[in-house]
């Protein structure tokens, strides 16, 4: 179950995170077209993307976050996971700023300009790297084992693979002191 939340959880990612990207080079364009034709289909493209993409990719990461977490209640003692959570509130508040900026120069009330949506753009960029580098480098928690990064070796068996490793050694001793045992018989 959990790998199919984290699927889940992935595609709201493309969702959500493609579509703002997407949206915000889309307005930077609008700001600098002429033809009202053009003007009016770009506008239709933003609300289109944000409406049908970015948010409910944005309401499918926020659920399976929170399902994520309720599967290991422990993740919420771990400082990246409160990093990456102040990065997700700061996400969707630059996502609610482009809605409400993209609507409002829709409708003629302010000016954008290519600056301001490049400048989106980068800092909804620059999240998101943040997150990635939390999510995969963990750097405020302990050490992650190379057996969690799927890696193999020593330095990364598992609790479970420590008890196998274990009970081989026993064995091997038990054969090793059981031929000795029949050789000084003999």
């Amino acid at each position: 179950m959990v790998a199919w939340t984290l699927v889940f959880h992935l595609i709201g990612l493309v969702f959500w995170l493609g579509s703002l990207l997407v949206v915000t080079h889309i307005l930077a364009l609008h700001t600098q077209e002429e033809s009202t034709e053009a003007r009016e289909a770009l506008g239709r493209l933003e609300s289109k993307l944000l409406r049908a993409l970015a948010h409910p990719g944005a309401a499918i990461m926020v659920i399976t976050g929170f399902i994520l977490v309720g599967h290991d209640p422990n993740l919420m003692r771990q400082p990246w996971l409160h990093a990456k959570l102040l990065l997700v509130v700061v996400l969707i508040a630059l996502d609610l700023r482009v809605t409400f900026r993209a609507k409002a120069f829709q409708e003629g009330t302010i000016e954008m300009t290519r600056g301001e949506c490049m400048g989106l753009h980068g800092a909804i960029a620059l999240v998101f790297t943040l997150i990635l580098i939390l999510v995969l480098v963990r750097p405020f928690g302990p050490p992650r084992h190379q057996a969690e990064l799927g890696g193999v070796g020593r330095a990364g068996k598992t609790e479970s693979g420590r008890q196998k490793a274990e009970v081989i050694r026993q064995k091997a001793q038990g054969s090793r002191q059981l031929a000795i045992g029949s050789v000084q018989l003999g």
